[in-house]
């Protein structure tokens, strides 16, 4: 029984065709993956799909019927929910509060409410606890609150739009596994992902769309990742290997015994030490909420530390605020585009500005130079492939891959001396990962330092010359990324592995033969 068909979709905007003529087919009680580049016209089709937008040409049929939504209200209705790749959740207040808001009519918003949020929390395995602060909890978190919200309302089609993005690997087992009950209990899932391997684990048939239409279903055990990534970009499949060590002995960046102190007097970040030097990579693999982010805040100023020292060079910036940081070369990519990167409303040479005010090409004295800001961005857009009609539309008209490359062309243009780089390629597609990872492997060439913080733990150990895990705010182990593999470092992320990770040699797994047979980043180490 088909529980979703949607035929003939056409969706335009002003100077962009966003989606053409795309057929898309869900059976009741499958997986059904939908994968293509930044900017092909997935998010708009499922926003379609989901009431926020309607189209301007075809029809949407749930469980045989053909129906028009004016709202998201009326897709929850009939029973489809989304979980977006930027979460849509209120901070300053609670889980439980997010969860019922809009619904308070299903279980009231006190006692009843509460035992079905643990009940749904409990059997799907998600940690959600309903009385914590939304704006307290870490990324992961609060993705977990999003799927429970749609689970909450009742959903039988529930929408993922990379639902893996910020997860371990053994937390996306979990979720993998999540998927297969909601499945056997005949709900069925449309799951949005740029990590082809997943996909292909998981799904029961895949949909791929290029620049706006559908052009082509796969079976995935009759696929493999490559023939899913030429048919998505017309591409072989990116990795993240760095082949040559550019390692100096000159320290850009130091981290001397840095604690910050929450509220209460909790360790945020207990005792964090390490230096990275120029030409060097130093990941930081660990769960979402264990120090990442109070980290990234000390070092690029929004936070400032309650003991330690921080060193740029041979200088002392402990209390520099955040602009002379910027100004005296840290580059800073952060975790959430939407929050702290961009502003969404203003045009894209605006967004260009953003964090350089006083630098040029922007600024000329102490003027701002739009006419060379606007001509700057014409470069990055053009360089860094942003797909965008112009330089005058918002940012948020662009797909989050084509936000995330404005982003970061605007930071390498600066040529920083060391590069804060949180999720550098989150949510975006295997042609913009690609370019990403080749722009910071170059700026590594020419002297960059990098702190990579990633929940991509085949990123970090393929771009990383350094390795360290932080867990419960302290940094717990270190590893060689020639051997770690993903699996042992999701160990050490969950708290069970501490000191130097040794890779366990016996018994040998088909991906660590891979991983040894010669690869360029073993020959360089």
């Amino acid at each position: 029984m088909t529980a979703v068909e949607l035929a003939g979709i056409t969706k335009r905007f002003p100077g962009v065709v966003a989606n053409h003529d795309i057929h898309l087919t869900v059976r009741k009680g499958t997986v059904h993956a939908l994968v293509g580049e930044n900017g092909a016209g997935k998010s708009t089709l499922m926003k379609i799909l989901y009431g926020m937008q309607k189209p301007d040409e075809g029809t949407i049929a749930i469980h045989g019927e053909q129906v028009s939504f004016s709202s998201p209200a009326d897709a929850i209705v009939r029973g489809i929910g989304m979980v977006h790749q930027h979460f849509m959740l209120a901070d300053n207040l609670t889980v439980l509060e997010n969860v019922v808001l809009g619904s308070e009519k299903l279980y009231g918003i006190g006692a009843k409410a509460r035992r079905k949020i643990k009940e749904l929390s409990e059997r799907y395995g998600l940690g959600v606890r309903p009385d914590v602060l939304v704006e307290e909890l870490g990324v992961a978190a609060r993705q977990r609150v999003e799927i429970l919200k749609v689970l909450y309302r009742g959903a039988t089609t529930l929408i993922l739009d990379e639902p893996t993005a910020v997860l371990v690997p053994q937390e996306v087992d979990a979720l993998f596994d999540n998927l297969r009950e909601l499945r056997a209990e005949g709900l069925s899932v449309i799951f949005i992902s740029h990590k082809l391997g997943e996909v292909l684990s998981v799904a029961d048939e895949i949909t791929v769309i290029r620049r706006g239409t559908t052009v082509g279903t796969a079976v995935p055990a009759e696929t493999t990742p490559r023939q899913l990534a030429e048919l998505m970009v017309g591409s072989e499949l990116p990795t993240p290997q760095t082949a040559e060590s550019t390692v100096t002995d000159r320290a850009v960046i130091t981290v001397e015994a840095l604690r910050l102190a929450a509220p209460g007097g909790k360790a945020l970040l207990d005792d964090i030490t390490f230096t990275i030097h120029e030409g060097e990579i130093l990941g930081i693999a660990g769960v979402e909420g264990n120090g990442q982010t109070e980290l990234v805040d000390a070092l690029i100023g929004l936070r400032q530390a309650d003991s330690g020292v921080i060193r740029l060079a041979d200088e002392e910036i402990t209390a520099w605020p955040t602009r002379k940081r910027r100004e005296q070369g840290i580059g800073y990519i952060p975790e959430d585009r939407h929050r702290h990167g961009l502003l969404l409303e203003a045009p894209l040479w605006e967004n260009r500005i953003l964090g350089h005010v006083t630098e040029k090409p922007n600024a000329k004295g102490i003027w701002l130079d739009p006419k060379a800001a606007q001509e700057d961005t014409r470069r990055i857009v053009e360089t860094y492939d942003v797909r965008t009609p112009g330089i005058d539309v918002t940012a948020a008209s662009l797909s989050g891959g084509n936000q995330q490359k404005l982003i970061v062309g605007r930071e390498m243009t600066h040529k920083p001396r060391f590069l804060i780089a949180a999720h550098p390629t989150r949510g975006v597609d295997v042609g913009a990962q690609a370019a990403i990872w080749d722009h910071i492997r170059e700026a590594r060439r020419e002297g960059l330092a990098v702190l990579l913080i990633s929940a991509d733990l085949d990123e970090l150990i393929g771009l990383s010359d350094t390795l360290r895990v932080i867990y419960d705010g302290k940094l717990v182990a270190d590893a060689d990324p020639a051997t770690i593999t993903p699996e042992e470092l999701g160990t050490a992320m969950t708290g069970a592995a501490e000191g130097h990770l040794e890779h366990d040699e016996t018994p040998e797994t088909p991906a660590d033969l891979s991983k040894s047979a010669g690869s360029p980043e073993d020959e360089a180490r």
